[in-house]
């Protein structure tokens, strides 16, 4: 391999030139919502008929259109319209060509990107696709090509990073959103591989089943500093609540579905929100920047959420007894930001590409990834098809040809019925948790065949009136699905809620939806607590328990022990462990359960000299950061803010965090040890009922607009703040009155 280890000083030479030319540039002036509209290129566009598009204050559209591919090449231009810097940017990650943005400090980024070949079953896909989908693909990617080679203006992203315009390929689309069905057990294994390779073989075989048991990954596999994790974090559906309610335990009589997705906290949103109406779909709901489908929404008929299942689609093996000839070369030319081109090149076998010589899975032994996502799968057609469907049966059918990357998918209809769907296409592996991190390429008893969503487990219309998903592992008896899941407080959480109403509303969900009370936590907190006599304690430390002691469970704000729950938690972990086994710990997000494991296995006095030796830390902390709100702080963090000057221009001020890595209302963090920012949780909510066709709400961490210095980037933090919502209406009275501003898109004469 040659290139990405080769040019560290030019590398950091380049960036710090474009540091300081980026301090440089103007900044983006402000601008209101009709100003952002006139932005549009509305005349020329690639349709046959005109599109209307109505929006609100809020910048959320929505299009009507007189056929299906006009509403795509709407929708194309929309997206680009409101997030063209982001997707952009994204366009070029899964291409490998980060260093085209950044210089040579993306080499080694590059290197795995490229090995990866998020593009590889294209070609296949292509020539698979379905006459419909294929014309619904290609209006979309017009749609974007006019809003991207058409606007008046592209947003900074394009000076600031060096982005050209260049027409999109509906081949190109497709890698694209390959990059969005990346395995969750990517960054699982980023974290874990180099700790594999400090411990001896006796500690990590007696640590690999303890992990693959415990959980699933959490923030703090989400680590900034390392390039791969800031790469691809981003887009994994890595996390969720979805809740919905049969008809039968709701007060309006129809349906009520709940979700609201977990990504890392980032700006702009991982979401957009929008309705269409044509002659095959009319739907509201929240979509992924650049992907022309809703991944969470309703129809006239039903209404779906959904939250990652975090199945394991892939495995790694060890290719390093493999003969020479059993390995194919290649070899590409990238172009560096700042002049100059480089090669990069990589191996691959029969298994798969060898990714183990980049930044992603570095490794001293070459490992080769073998991945459903190589192969052709139509999830364009599956998430359009879920638009359309009217029940659970057409739900379920809707699925059929989805493959990755795997999800739960939680349905409510309107005769009242709910579901719970893998929508997933998962290797047929043996019972039993596998040998390894990593296996051996003669071992195909984890590759017996594909499963699909058809052969997958389903819950439909249980006995209780309700389906949850919040990532929990999926009920026993099944086909293995993966090892890393969360832990069951989430979804504990809403069933209690849940059952403690005889009927529900649309109101009392988005009320839980905020809910920050953590009972796993609560209990391990007095569990401890048990354990210390108080007459050991001086009057500070005593001061700490006494706190403890009266503790709800609660992450609020203004939490002082919740504060000095986690500030103890964290500093038992390091008096326990050495740094290389927390760290494992941490890449599974079940610190809380493996420590609780750990203390309890301690003798009683060993368990007490460490509690005693804590809390006085506990106590000093305490005093600094008063509360769980001063700590534990909120702010999305947007790629921009890294540039000189630039963070106030595209980044809210500092605010108070409530909930924790366990709470419903998810605000996840790693080991507690002072102020920190949330990196990881909820960022989004959607609430709909189908007794009303109107009653359809949802809010954005953030704002709807990715152009910075709009009034619509970041305007809906203060409903989320408050638990308000938007209303994105179905009928067109109730879309005439909320949404006041007409825009019109112009067929070419």
């Amino acid at each position: 391999m040659s290139g990405p280890r080769g040019w560290p000083v030019s590398g950091w030479f380049t960036a710090l030139a474009l540091l300081l030319r980026a301090g440089l540039h103007p900044r983006p002036p402000a601008l209101d919502v009709q100003q952002r509209l006139a932005m549009l290129p509305l005349a020329g566009a690639p349709l046959s008929q005109p599109v209307r598009i109505r929006w609100n204050a809020r910048q959320v559209p929505m299009v009507e259109a007189d056929s299906d591919e006009d509403l795509m090449v709407a929708l194309g231009v929309v997206h680009a319209h409101l997030r063209l810097g982001q997707i952009e940017v994204l366009r070029r990650l899964s291409q490998g060509r980060l260093s085209e943005m950044i210089g040579p400090l993306g080499l080694s980024v590059d290197q795995s990107l490229r090995a990866l070949d998020l593009g590889r079953a294209v070609p296949a896909m292509l020539a698979q696709m379905p006459d419909q989908d294929r014309r619904l693909g290609e209006s979309f990617v017009a749609g974007l090509n006019h809003g991207l080679l058409g606007a008046a203006g592209l947003p900074p992203e394009f000076a600031l990073l060096g982005l050209r315009a260049e027409a999109w390929t509906l081949a190109e689309w497709l890698q694209f959103a390959r990059l969005a069905a990346v395995d969750i057990s990517w960054l699982v294994w980023q974290q874990l591989l180099p700790l594999r390779q400090q411990m001896d073989r006796g500690q990590w075989q007696a640590l690999w089943p303890r992990l693959c048991q415990a959980g699933m990954p959490g923030s703090g596999v989400l680590d900034a500093r390392e390039p791969m994790s800031r790469a691809l974090s981003g887009l994994l559906r890595s996390g969720s609540n979805a809740v919905a309610v049969a008809a039968a335990r709701t007060r309006g009589g129809g349906g009520l579905l709940a979700s609201d997705p977990h990504l890392p906290l980032q700006l702009p949103s991982a979401w957009l929100l929008a309705g269409w109406r044509s002659p095959g779909f009319h739907c509201v709901g929240m979509m992924m920047p650049g992907l022309p489908f809703m991944l969470l929404g309703r129809n006239s008929w039903l209404a779906w959420g959904g939250t990652s299942l975090h199945a394991q689609s892939s495995d790694l093996y060890d290719v390093s007894h493999l003969p020479a000839e059993d390995f194919s070369h290649h070899r590409q030319e990238v172009r560096l930001r700042g002049g100059g081109r480089r090669w990069l090149q990589w191996r691959e076998c029969a298994l798969g590409p060898v990714v183990s010589e980049g930044a992603l899975w570095s490794s001293r032994r070459p490992l080769a990834l073998r991945w459903v996502g190589h192969q052709p799968s139509n999830e364009l057609g599956a998430m359009l098809a879920v638009a359309r469907a009217r029940d659970v049966a057409g739900f379920r059918q809707a699925l059929a040809p989805y493959a990755v990357s795997g999800a739960n998918m939680v349905c409510c209809d309107r005769a009242g019925d709910v579901a719970h769907l893998l929508a997933a296409r998962l290797p047929q592996r043996g019972s039993g948790v596998p040998p390894d991190l990593v296996l051996e390429p003669g071992d195909d008893a984890h590759w017996r065949g594909l499963l699909g969503s058809q052969q997958l487990p389903m819950r439909f219309n249980p006995p209780e009136g309700v389906v949850v998903s919040a990532n929990q592992p999926p009920p026993q008896g099944g086909p293995p699905v993966g090892w890393f899941f969360a832990p069951a407080d989430r979804a504990e959480r809403w069933q209690h809620l849940l059952q403690a109403a005889t009927l529900l509303d649309a109101g009392q969900l988005k009320m839980m939806q905020r809910d920050v009370t953590c009972p796993g936590s609560l209990a391990l907190c007095q569990t401890w607590l048990a354990w210390i006599p108080r007459d050991r304690l001086g009057s500070r430390t005593r001061a700490v328990v006494d706190l403890l002691a009266h503790w709800d469970g609660r992450y609020a704000a203004d939490s002082a022990a919740a504060l000095a729950f986690e500030l103890l938690q964290s500093r038992l972990a390091y008096g326990l462990r050495r740094r290389a086994q927390m760290r494992a710990y941490q890449a599974v997000w079940m610190q809380r359960r493996l420590l609780a494991e750990d203390m309890a296995a301690l003798a009683p006095d060993q368990r007490l000299q460490q509690l005693l030796q804590a809390l006085p830390w506990v106590a000093r902390r305490l005093r600094r950061h008063r509360s769980w709100g001063q700590a534990h702080r909120l702010q999305p963090r947007h790629p921009l803010a890294w540039l000189p000057g630039w963070a106030h221009c595209v980044e809210p001020e500092s605010m108070a965090g409530e909930g924790g890595q366990t709470t419903i209302c998810k605000s996840g963090h790693g080991l507690v040890r002072g102020r920190h920012r949330a990196s990881f949780g909820s960022c989004a909510r959607q609430v709909c009922d189908l007794a009303d066709p109107d009653a359809n709400d949802f809010v954005l961490l953030g704002g709807q607009d990715g152009w910075p210095g709009s009034d619509t980037c970041l305007d809906q933090l203060a409903l989320w703040r408050r638990g308000d919502y938007i209303r994105l209406p179905l009928t067109a009275a109730a879309v005439a009155q909320g949404y006041p501003h007409l825009t019109v898109l112009l067929p070419a004469p």
